[in-house]
């Protein structure tokens, strides 16, 4: 069977990582989260001084630092899921924070971050059989993708779904409202960027999953994979 190379894009806490690794694990191929590169070198500016608690980023010194900043994944051997790794150190539960969360926008609207993000994603991509979501991918990553779905669903599905998210880690102090505000910040963010807005490529099919489970939300990305699969077939 051939492979193709699947490009999802969306809003934040659209379920766009979950989706992903599932797809990937079904039709056997390689999944990456895009987003978890950006909240990487987020984690790596908190750690080493370069961003404040206000957001402002010490751009010359990122800039300085960001060829020697590599971002990784290996498999994990129970789950069979992809874990981040930061310069070879496992940072899949740190990039989750909603600190990182708070503060990853002012990273990946960086242009030199951008491009060397994309660099890494098109290295992963290059042998096709891959799954990539994130914000970019069927309009800068992968233009020439197959199958692009672009994910979305309502502003407060999308916030108690990250709020169930942080309470399952065990965070009971942060509140709805605070997820729904870093979330409409977000959003606004992502799409008003200069470098790689957050928009939906004009040959993507759109999906929104406010109200459809996990089987229902599977069930409607393999008919579309089938559907590209086979074509011409």
């Amino acid at each position: 069977m051939k492979k193709i190379t699947i490009a999802i894009d969306g809003f934040s806490a659209c379920g766009k990582s979950t989706m992903a690794k599932a797809l990937a694990q079904k039709i056997n191929y390689i999944y990456v989260d895009s987003g978890a590169m950006y909240r990487a070198i987020t984690l790596y500016s908190l750690k080493n001084g370069l961003i404040d608690e206000n957001g402002n980023v010490d751009v010359a010194k990122l800039q300085a630092d960001i060829n020697n900043i590599k971002v990784t994944f290996r498999l994990d051997d129970k789950t069979k899921l992809p874990i981040t790794y930061l310069n070879g150190e496992n940072v899949e539960a740190d990039i989750r924070s909603m600190e990182v969360s708070g503060k990853v926008s002012a990273i990946s609207s960086l242009g030199f971050v951008r491009r060397a993000m994309v660099t890494q994603q098109q290295e992963l991509g290059q042998a096709k059989g891959i799954v990539m979501d994130g914000r970019d991918i069927g309009t800068v990553v992968f233009p020439k993708a197959e199958l692009k779905i672009f994910v979305t669903a309502k502003p407060e599905v999308r916030a108690q779904r990250r709020l169930d998210e942080l309470r399952s880690k065990g965070d009971m102090k942060t509140t709805f409202k605070e997820v729904f505000q870093n979330l409409q910040e977000r959003d606004n963010a992502d799409q008003t960027r200069t470098d790689s807005p957050l928009k939906k490529a004009d040959d993507a099919l759109v999906l929104d999953n406010s109200y459809m489970t996990r089987d229902q939300q599977m069930q409607w990305i393999l008919e579309r994979f089938e559907e590209v699969i086979n074509k011409g077939v």
